[in-house]
């Protein structure tokens, strides 16, 4: 069985909060389509929305850098750790191109 705790455990309530906090702009969002809200302002909450995703995804990557690729390395065992460190950078990715 895998010992291993996910780095951001510490904060899982804070980071419970930011989600609820998101799926309620997704839900005013909706809520806004259905009332026929002016592009402009549909378009201002959807920016709003997409940073508040792109500050939760910044803090777990922080998290999996911190805490994750760190305890890989400091097991001595390489290969995990750049295993770690390619998924960091695949996560990065994926957030740029987003």
């Amino acid at each position: 069985m895998d010992e291993h705790q996910h780095g951001y455990l510490h904060e899982k309530d804070a980071y419970l909060k930011r989600l609820r906090r998101i799926e309620g702009q997704a839900r005013g969002l909706q809520r806004m389509v259905e009332e026929e809200t002016y592009c402009i302002d549909v378009l201002t909450q959807v920016a709003a929305m997409t940073k508040a995703l792109e500050a939760f995804s910044l803090g777990l990557l922080s998290e999996h850098l911190h805490h994750c690729v760190v305890d890989a390395a400091r097991a001595g065992d390489d290969d995990a750790a750049r295993a770690k460190v390619d998924e960091a950078v695949a996560a990065i990715t994926r957030l740029v191109k987003s």
